[in-house]
């Protein structure tokens, strides 16, 4: 599967959840080097994803900037389906 089709089926699901705010990151000339590609916020919490397929690897950039975002105190996370997504939000429900 596609990076971009994993980023449409989170996108997807994302846009169900109730207080949940979210938008796919572009890049570009203008944008910020190295942020996830999706941000929302969901019930007052910042979180953040970077989408890759599951052979996918981070950049060095992408590293950094998910352990600023940690460092903040928002969420941060690498993933590569949906199902991930699910799993990472039930866990912050606890």
């Amino acid at each position: 599967m596609l990076e971009k089709d994993i980023v449409n089926q989170i996108m997807k699901y994302l846009k169900t959840l109730p207080c949940c705010f979210c938008w796919k990151e572009h890049g570009g000339m203008y944008g910020v080097a190295g942020l996830p590609d999706i941000i929302c916020c969901l019930s007052g919490r910042f979180i953040a994803f970077e989408v890759k397929q599951s052979s996918g690897k981070l950049t060095k950039l992408q590293e950094v900037t998910i352990t600023k975002i940690q460092k903040a105190k928002g969420e941060a996370h690498k993933v590569t389906s949906v199902e991930e997504v699910i799993q990472i939000l039930s866990r912050l429900e606890d």
